[in-house]
Order: structure tokens, then sequence, then C-alpha cells
């Protein structure tokens, strides 16, 4: 860690100088407020046929490549770079673990990495509904999208619609 900067030290100071930063003093019993979500893009990402690479101890592994795709929102838009793979394991209790990594360009030919990982239940719940929820991380250059390295982003996933095999992101910031 940089000198003078350690974890202790950190959330020292998130404790004692932090609580004077939120508004509204609540007592301590309180718990804190809860994040509030606020959307950021939704994308399709195009995708290939899912390539299987057999069982394992931990699951079924398979990739899927990414082959494009575009994302927008209020503050960015672009393109999703093919080249990017979705990578995947089939757990034994029915959910789907995700990691997809791939790069996404924005209009401005801004190359950002993202790291994004995900879960999803296969089979419907009581209700008829399905997890499928998104956590990705970004890396973006400094500059313009900077504040994409500075937050914590989730999202959802659905299936896409069309010929080409694809799907639905929205990814919200957590504020």
């Amino acid at each position: 860690m940089t000198k003078g900067l350690d974890r202790r030290g950190l959330l020292g100071g998130l404790a004692t100088g932090g609580a004077a930063l939120a508004s509204g003093a609540a007592s301590a019993a309180e718990p804190p407020a809860g994040p509030r979500s606020v959307l950021v893009y939704t994308a399709t990402a195009l995708l290939e046929e899912r390539v299987s690479h057999g069982k394992t101890p931990y699951g079924e592994r398979f990739r899927i490549p990414i082959i494009g795709g575009s994302f927008e929102g209020p503050d960015i838009r672009g393109r999703i770079v093919p080249g990017g793979a979705d990578w995947q394991l089939l757990r034994a209790d029915g959910y789907l673990e995700l990691l997809a990594d791939y790069y996404m360009e924005t209009d401005d030919k801004v190359q950002i990495k993202v790291s994004n990982r995900g879960l999803i239940q296969t089979m419907p719940g009581p209700d008829g509904g399905r997890y499928a929820m998104t956590t990705p991380r970004f890396e973006a250059p400094m500059g313009k999208y900077g504040w994409l390295n500075q937050l914590i982003f989730a999202g959802t996933v659905a299936p896409g619609e069309g010929k080409v095999p694809s799907v639905r992101l929205a990814i919200y910031k957590l504020v």
C-alpha cells in the first residue's frame, strides 16, 4: 500500500470522519441507508453458440464467444468489441456462474475493459421467476470515463431477441 495509507487508517477514517459525511444523523442502532441504483446503460451482447469444455469436479464448463453488440445510456454509448468470451460453470445446484471478459468501445473511440461476474438460476423458482444478476467491473482510461473505475455496479441479465444468440443487460451504478 502507499506510504501513510494502510487499511486500518482507511477504515478508521471512515468510522470517524465518514459518519460526518452522512446526511441526517441516524442513531447508532439503525443501519446505514442502503444503496440507490441509477441506470448507466442497457446493452445487447451478440454471441456465438456455446462451446462445452466438459464436466469437472466443480460442474460443467462452457465458453461462449462474444462477437459484438451495442450499449447505450444517458452518459455513455458505443459498441461491444468482438473477441471477448463468457466463461460459464453450470453447478450441481442448477445455478450458472458467469465470468465475461470483453471490451466496450465508446462512440468517441475510448476502449473500456469489462470483467462481468454473474449468477443465473437455470430453473424457475416457485414464483416462476429466475435470479439473473451480474456485477461488472470496469477498467477505463483516466479522463472522461474514469468515473467507471470509482463506483460499484450491478445489473440484470435476460435472454436477447432476434436470430443471433444474444443477452440483454441493464447496468446500474450503486450510489
